[in-house]
C-alpha cells in the first residue's frame, strides 16, 4: 500500500511499518511530500522517522491505538459494513440539536453505550446529535478540546469503528449526527505536527500560543490538511455536519479566508454525495458575513452559535451580572427581546466587557433564523463555571423558570440546541475534567484552574480538581432521574415543546423578521409571536397580566394551568410559568 507524509524540512524520511523499515522518496510532483510502497493492511502499526529520529505518528493518522504518542494504525475505511446505505441526510432547517459528550453521557463513556441511549432522543423529539470532539487526547477522560491527531478517533471511546457504529445507529433512528471539530489549536500534549512542518506560525498568537498557520509560508498544505480532515469526517464516517470551535481564533489574512475555502469544499462534497452537509461556527464576532452566502460576499457557513441569546436569557433567569453578562443584566428582558427579533444583542453597540463597540446588525431579510443556534445551556456555559453547576442547580427552587427557559429556547426563531440532561433538569453537575499523563502539565492545569477562580472569591478546596477521576464521575448523567419527579415533569414539558415545533409550521418559519416581541422589565414578563403562535413567559414570582390583543387564541401548552384571554385580550400567567398559544 502507499504511504505518504508532508515533511518539507526533513532531509530523510523513513517509514517503519509492522517492524519493517524502508526509506521514502521525495515526491517529484508535490513539494515537501515523501512517499513509498510498503506492505500494510488494516491494523498495521506504522510511523515516520525524520532524519534518523524516533518514529512519530502520522499527522493524518486515522487511528492511534496507544494514544497520541504511540504509533499509528492503518484503517481500511471500506471494511465497515454500513446498515444505513440509503441514508439521505438530514438538513439543518427545522432541526433540534442535542449536544452530547461521549465520555459522560453514560458511566461507560463509550460510543456503544451512548448509542444504546439514542432512542431517548428520538422520544424527546431531537433531530440531530452534536458530539463534542472525539479526536485522540492524552489519557482516557477529557472534554476533547485538548485533542491531537485531527483525522483519528479517541480509542477509549471505541475508535473509528465505534464512531461508525454510533453514526449507523443514529441514522437507523432517523437522527443526524454533527461533530465538533477543533481547528484553532491542538492540545498541549501529544502534538507532533511541529516536527513535520510549519503547521503553526509565530506571525499570529492565540490564547493557546502560536496560531495554526493559515496564511504564512507553508499554509497551503496546512489548509489542505484541515479541509481534508473535515471532509473525511463527512465522507468516511457519514457525519451530517460539523461544529467549528472558536472560529474567531482562526487568524487568516489571505484574500480567500480559510472558512470560505472550507465551506466551498463542504458544499462540493454535499453535491457529490447527494445529501445535505452543513457547517456551524462557534463565533464571538457577531459578524453576519459568517453565515452569508459566498455568492453574496460572505464566508458561506450554514449557521453559528448565538451566545447573545444565551447571555440575555441567563441574566433574565438568574440575575447574574458578572463579566460578559454585565451589558445584558442592565435590562435583561429588553436584551432578550432584542435577540429574539434581531439575532444579535451586540450589533455595533458598546460592549463594556470588551471596552469597545462590538458586532454588526443582521440583515433579517437575508439571514434566515435557523442560521443562528439558540440555547439556554452548553458545555462551555456550564463547565466553565467553578463547580460546573447547571441551570437546574441555580434555579433548584424555581422549576417554573426552567420551564420558561425551555419554552424560549424551543419556540424562538433560531435552531434550538439542548445540552445533555437539561431536558430532565439533571441533578448532576458537568465539571471541567482532564486526564493528562504528563505530571507537570497535570499540576499546571490544576493550579491554573484554582488560581482562576480564586480571583473571583472561590476557596481552593471548593474548586474541583480536574485530574481527580471523581470529577469526571460526578459529571456523568444519572439515567435513573428521568423516571423520578421532579425530573419526569420537566422531561414531559420538553417533549411537548419539541412536538409543537413539528406540529406548528410557524415555529420553524425561517423568516427572522416575522418575530415580534413585547416585554415589561418591572413586571418580569415577555411575550412574542411567530405567525399565529404566541409565547408568553412570566419570570416574576407574582402573576402577570400580559396584553395579547383582541384576536381569539387557544392554549397549546402551559407549565401551570392558564385560561385563554378574556374579551379584554389580557392573559393572566401565574408566577414562574409560561404558555404557548395559537391564534384562531
Amino acid at each position: 500500500m502507499q504511504f505518504e507524509v508532508w515533511a518539507p524540512q526533513a532531509g530523510q524520511v523513513t517509514l517503519q511499518c509492522d517492524g519493517a523499515t524502508r526509506a521514502l522518496a521525495r515526491d517529484p510532483d508535490r513539494a515537501g511530500w515523501w512517499s513509498g510502497e510498503a506492505e500494510g493492511r488494516d491494523g498495521s502499526r506504522y510511523g515516520f522517522a525524520l532524519d534518523g529520529g524516533a518514529p512519530l505518528p502520522d499527522p493524518r493518522s486515522r487511528r492511534q491505538p496507544d494514544g497520541p504518542d504511540g504509533l499509528s494504525a492503518v484503517v481500511d475505511q471500506a471494511r465497515y459494513a454500513w446498515r444505513t446505505d440509503e441514508w439521505a441526510g438530514r438538513a439543518l432547517p427545522g432541526a433540534v440539536l442535542y449536544e452530547l459528550h461521549v465520555g459522560t453521557y453514560t458511566p461507560e463513556g463509550t460510543f456503544d453505550a451512548a448509542a444504546a441511549r439514542l432512542e431517548h432522543l428520538v422520544e424527546l423529539g431531537v433531530t440531530h446529535v452534536e458530539l463534542m470532539p472525539v479526536c485522540p487526547f492524552p489519557g482516557t477522560n477529557g472534554w476533547g478540546y485538548d485533542g491531537v491527531s485531527l483525522w483519528a478517533v479517541h480509542e477509549p471511546y471505541g475508535g473509528p469503528e465505534g464512531l461508525k457504529r454510533f453514526v449507523d445507529r443514529a441514522h437507523e433512528l432517523g437522527l443526524g449526527v454533527v461533530l465538533d471539530v477543533v481547528h484553532n489549536h491542538l492540545g498541549p500534549s501529544g502534538n507532533h505536527l511541529p516536527s513535520f512542518g510549519p503547521y503553526f506560525t509565530d506571525t499570529h498568537h492565540t490564547p493557546w500560543g502560536s496560531a495554526v498557520n493559515l496564511d504564512a509560508p507553508g499554509s497551503d498544505e496546512v489548509r489542505d490538511f484541515l479541509v481534508g480532515s473535515a471532509l473525511a469526517w463527512l465522507r468516511d464516517y457519514r457525519i451530517d455536519g460539523l461544529r467549528l470551535d472558536a472560529v474567531h481564533a482562526l487568524v487568516d489574512t489571505r484574500a480567500c479566508h480559510f472558512l470560505e475555502e472550507l465551506s466551498g469544499a463542504v458544499d462540493a462534497l454535499a453535491a457529490s454525495l447527494g445529501r445535505p452537509l452543513f457547517l456551524i461556527a462557534e463565533s464571538d464576532l457577531n459578524d453576519p458575513r459568517l453565515v452569508t452566502a459566498r455568492a453574496e460576499g460572505g464566508l458561506g457557513l450554514h449557521a453559528q452559535w448565538n451566545d447573545d441569546f444565551h447571555h440575555a436569557l441567563h441574566t433574565a433567569l438568574t440575575g447574574e451580572a458578572q463579566g460578559y453578562y454585565a451589558d445584558f443584566a442592565r435590562a435583561p428582558l429588553a436584551a432578550l427581546a432584542k435577540t429574539l427579533t434581531g439575532g444579535y444583542f451586540h450589533d455595533g453597540t458598546y460592549s463594556s466587557f470588551r471596552g469597545r463597540r462590538h458586532g454588526r446588525p443582521l440583515d433579517r431579510g437575508r439571514v434566515a433564523g435557523h442560521r443562528l443556534l439558540g440555547y439556554s445551556q452548553t458545555h462551555d456555559q456550564i463547565g466553565n463555571r467553578a463547580q460546573g453547576d447547571r441551570l437546574s442547580m441555580l434555579l433548584a427552587d424555581s422549576p417554573g423558570l426552567l420551564a420558561c427557559a425551555a419554552a424560549l429556547t424551543l419556540t424562538a426563531p433560531f435552531t434550538p440546541m439542548l445540552f445533555m440532561g437539561e431536558e430532565w433538569a439533571a441533578g448532576t453537575p458537568w465539571q471541567y475534567f482532564t486526564d493528562h499523563t504528563d505530571p507537570e502539565l497535570a499540576e499546571a492545569v490544576r493550579r491554573g484552574r484554582r488560581r482562576e477562580f480564586a480571583a473571583h472569591g472561590w476557596a481552593e478546596e471548593d474548586v474541583p480538581d480536574p485530574q481527580d477521576p471523581a470529577t469526571r464521575d460526578r459529571s456523568c448523567l444519572d439515567w435513573g432521574e428521568p423516571g423520578r419527579e421532579p425530573h419526569a415533569r420537566v422531561l414531559d414539558w420538553y417533549r411537548r415543546l419539541t412536538a409543537l415545533r413539528r406540529e406548528q409550521p410557524d415555529l420553524t418559519d425561517p423568516d427572522l423578521a416575522d418575530t415580534k416581541a413585547a416585554h415589561d422589565e418591572e413586571g418580569r414578563w415577555l411575550a412574542f409571536r411567530r405567525g399565529d403562535v404566541r409565547v408568553a413567559v412570566n419570570l416574576g414570582e407574582e402573576p402577570a397580566a400580559i396584553p395579547l390583543g383582541s384576536h381569539p387564541v387557544r392554549v397549546l401548552a402551559a407549565w401551570e394551568p392558564v385560561a385563554p384571554p378574556g374579551p379584554d385580550g389580557v392573559l393572566h400567567v401565574p408566577g414562574h410559568s409560561c404558555v404557548v398559544l395559537l391564534q384562531g
